[in-house]
């Protein structure tokens, strides 16, 4: 079950990612003038690639990734990563706005908002990709979830005890 659920959850979000990048590509190429950018070929093939195409892959994504919570360890990339799928979320946000905002004709020109946007799929997914491939127990001085902490001072790094540091040393490079 665990394993279909990890295939299910890694095909629906390539199909998500796919339908990300090619909105960039279909917003810049509109920025620009190009050939991409007519009316009768942007309006249904945007409309479709986002409302049948990438909001489903987006919501079966989150679905199947909720149904793997219970089998993955707990530690800080999973707060990160539901982080960032939180940034990912609000980028499909906005690009549905933005799509909207275009099928009412109001033309956006420039702005660095855009730009940055068009990258933002890319570097969340690498991000993405980077904490499930290593799954860090800890981020920086943070202690790893479950370590025992003795009297000492309440809200520093050295709340550690020296076996708990040992061992979360050993664990790791």
């Amino acid at each position: 079950m665990q394993f279909w659920l990890k295939v299910a959850h890694i095909a629906s979000m390539s199909i998500w990612f796919t339908g990300l990048f090619l909105l960039v590509r279909l917003f810049a190429a509109r920025r620009r003038g190009e050939r991409d950018a007519r009316p009768d070929f942007f309006n249904p093939v945007a409309n479709r690639l986002f409302f049948r195409i990438a909001t489903p892959a987006g919501v079966l994504t989150i679905a199947f990734g909720m149904a793997l919570i219970p089998w993955v360890a707990p530690g800080a990339w999973l707060v990160a990563k539901l982080g960032l799928v939180a940034l990912v979320v609000l980028v499909h946000l906005w690009m549905g706005a933005h799509l909207h905002a275009l099928g009412k004709g109001k033309q956006r020109r420039g702005g660095v908002l855009p730009s940055l946007l068009g990258w933002a799929p890319l570097l969340l997914l690498l991000a993405i990709a980077a904490l499930t491939g290593a799954k860090p127990r800890s981020v920086g001085d943070l202690p790893p979830p479950g370590a025992q902490a003795d009297d000492g001072p309440a809200h520093s790094s050295s709340a550690l005890s020296a076996d708990a540091r040992a061992s979360s040393r050993s664990r790791w490079p």
